[in-house]
């Protein structure tokens, strides 16, 4: 079986600075057998850039180095160590001052997916329909948790872009894990929210169930994007396990 990958980034319609940044490798990455990150930094001029780019480029270091062979741990660290990183380089600068990022990344074990997140970046997986394995850090899903408003309220919500977890914000770091069994022929989805604020769950999942490969859906999804609007930068990782075909 070989895994095909498809990622890429678009600045959207509105934004001067593309603060997404992706990482996809099918090969190894120290002790695990494939990564997949999705980030998008904050901050102003170029500073939402640096620190999606930085905390990406720090967690891959530091994953290399690990010789856990706990997908959970080794995911942890690097993640803990991208925080620090950013939070560092935040205080250098007072251009990078405030700067932080959101994080989703996952590794593929066998049939199990494991995934990290922090912020509202997310992580879908879409098998005879679509299912979010994350769950945002942001003040209106909070807000939809404690029962204070509904699902169809927070979609349109004016504070529906405020994260309650970022990388950078502070020297410690909450994670949240989750694993899941993937099934054959599922088509595992990592994005920012330039994505799923654009585009609803039953468009992506329409367009993903479609025949094609998936770099045309991965484009087809950004270019959906943008004709709903395209507020924010949009990036797109898909990753499909199981497959026979040639990789792309």
């Amino acid at each position: 079986m070989i895994m095909r990958v498809y990622s890429g980034t678009d600045i959207g319609q509105r934004r001067r600075v593309n603060q997404d940044y992706v990482y996809a490798s099918v090969d190894t990455v120290g002790n695990l057998p494939n990564l997949f990150v999705v980030a998008d930094g904050m901050g102003g001029h170029n500073a939402g850039d640096y620190a999606s780019s930085c905390a990406v480029h720090v967690l891959v270091d530091t994953i290399k180095e690990d010789a856990n062979y706990s997908p959970v741990k080794i995911l942890r660290h690097g993640i803990e160590s991208a925080n620090l990183k950013v939070l560092e380089e935040a205080g250098k600068s007072p251009d990078k001052k405030g700067m932080g990022t959101t994080i989703v990344a996952a590794t593929i074990v066998g049939n199990y997916a494991y995934v990290a997140n922090v912020g509202d970046s997310r992580l879908y997986v879409v098998h005879q329909g679509i299912r979010q394995i994350t769950r945002d850090h942001s003040l209106v899903q909070e807000m939809v948790r404690l029962g204070e408003l509904r699902e169809e309220e927070a979609i349109n919500h004016p504070d529906k872009n405020i994260i309650t977890r970022a990388l950078g914000a502070a020297s410690s770091v909450e994670v949240d894990f989750f694993d899941f069994e993937i099934q054959p022929d599922a088509i595992v989805l990592m994005c920012s929210d330039g994505l799923s604020n654009m585009v609803t769950n039953e468009e992506i999942a329409k367009l993903l169930e479609q025949p094609g490969s998936l770099k045309e859906k991965g484009q087809a999804l950004i270019r959906l994007a943008n004709a709903n609007g395209g507020k924010d930068n949009i990036a797109v990782v898909l990753i499909e396990p199981f497959t026979k075909e040639v990789k792309e």
